[in-house]
């Protein structure tokens, strides 16, 4: 196996009921945590980039060259795609001649016909690649690295029209956010969902915002066709979290505590825990 496109693993999703983590990556340590899980736990994953992640790892090529790298270091087998998150236009062609394996073009906060005609485009030119591609209708709540979207709901003709270009993958506003949840959440709209499933001819839908979905609403749209499930924010509380009982503790004072392998073993080790929680939840575990 290899760092692959993203259209078959989830294919195979949709097919078999389950969902496949996009899981984003923040660093070296982010990289790590990912692929020594799946491959332990024999998942396909999906390794989600935003762009601000990008340029702080030193661009799309160190991203890529990273993964890759890895890969091959730990002898892996378990097929792994490298996604652009929330992909501008620009972006989008930067991250796909820089070799990333998938795309998401977030052309959500456009007026419909240039998001239409921008998907269209991108689709062409990644799928000219073997390279397979995300787009989205209906913004989806909160921030994400700097793409604020007020959660608006998709609109089944504009979801309809978006999947017939031929994208890989849709994700549609359903009531989902990114980051954490407020108290008052009142849940995903699987009507939506359900509406969505039924004008995108079987095309496996996305769910953004995965931090802090119960695990029966998940499962849930799982059983409605969502193949894929977005985290970041839980890994990143998570890693802090962890980091900040090492250093309290003192333990960064011990000997060499203060090493930066000694300092992020803390946050590594709880990370490939929240990792198995999610693949486990999702039912990728042994689907690789």
């Amino acid at each position: 196996m290899a760092v692959v496109s993203a259209k078959e693993m989830l294919l195979k999703a949709r097919k078999e009921g389950y969902g496949v983590a996009q899981i984003n990556i923040n660093n070296l340590e982010w990289i790590k945590a990912v692929l020594t899980t799946v491959e332990e736990l024999k998942s396909p994953v999906i390794l989600g980039v935003s762009e601000g992640a990008a340029k702080y790892m030193g661009g799309y090529k160190t991203v890529m060259a990273m993964v890759r790298e890895l890969y091959a270091f730990y002898n892996m087998t378990v097929p792994v795609a490298v996604h652009l998150d929330h992909g501008t236009y620009e972006g989008a062609y930067k991250a796909l001649n820089a070799g990333f394996t998938s795309i998401m073009f977030d052309g959500s906060h456009y007026p419909f016909e240039e998001n239409l005609a921008k998907t269209i485009e991108i689709v062409a030119a990644c799928h000219a690649k073997g390279v397979s591609v995300e787009a989205e209708v209906g913004s989806i709540g909160g921030e994400e690295d700097g793409v604020i979207g007020m959660g608006e709901v998709a609109d089944p003709k504009e979801c309809a029209a978006i999947a017939a270009t031929g994208v890989d993958m849709f994700a549609a506003g359903i009531g989902n956010i990114h980051g954490k949840y407020p108290a008052n959440w009142p849940g995903l709209r699987f009507d939506v969902l359900e509406t969505v499933s039924s004008v995108t001819g079987g095309v496996p839908l996305v769910l953004h915002g995965g931090t802090g979905i119960p695990a029966h609403m998940v499962q849930k749209a799982i059983s409605m066709g969502v193949a894929k499930i977005n985290v970041n924010t839980e890994l990143q509380l998570a890693f802090a979290d962890a980091t900040r009982k090492y250093i309290e503790a003192g333990k960064d004072l011990d000997s060499k505590g203060f090493d930066p392998r000694k300092l992020f073993q803390p946050g590594y080790e709880a990370m490939k825990k929240v990792i198995k929680d999610k693949l486990e939840m999702f039912g990728s575990v042994n689907k690789a």
